[in-house]
């Protein structure tokens, strides 16, 4: 998994966005940086193994992690496009979106219950 994953894409499709399977595959090689764009409560209800939060609140595309290529996601797919345009805003072409959110991540997981994972705060952990 490297860089070339992301222009994955076949013709038409967008390609700032992450499909499900991608997104899932990165999470398990610890590829990409998943970048969670929630606030701190949404956060610790439950958010991707590894993902750094970084509120949208005060999010600033000048921090994101420069290491490896970087995967935003938010509740629903809205704040990690507004983080994806700002991080375009500064020329990082190296940042992408989970269109689908953490819905689309738990629905999934729900789906295939030993599958895809969610990490809950302690408080909420299973």
């Amino acid at each position: 998994m490297s860089w070339n994953m992301f222009s994955r894409f076949g013709a038409g499709s967008d390609s700032d966005i992450v499909s499900f399977g991608d997104l899932e595959e990165a999470v398990g090689t610890n590829a990409w940086t998943v970048v969670d764009v929630r606030e701190p409560y949404e956060f610790a209800a439950g958010h991707i193994p590894n993902a750094l939060n970084m509120p949208m609140s005060g999010f600033d595309p000048k921090e994101l992690p420069q290491a490896k290529p970087v995967v935003v996601i938010s509740q629903s797919g809205g704040r990690s496009r507004n983080a994806l345009d700002k991080a375009r805003a500064i020329g990082r072409e190296d940042v992408r979106h989970f269109a689908g959110g953490m819905n689309a991540w738990r629905m999934d997981a729900r789906a295939h219950p030993f599958g895809r994972a969610v990490v809950f705060d302690e408080d909420l952990s299973l």
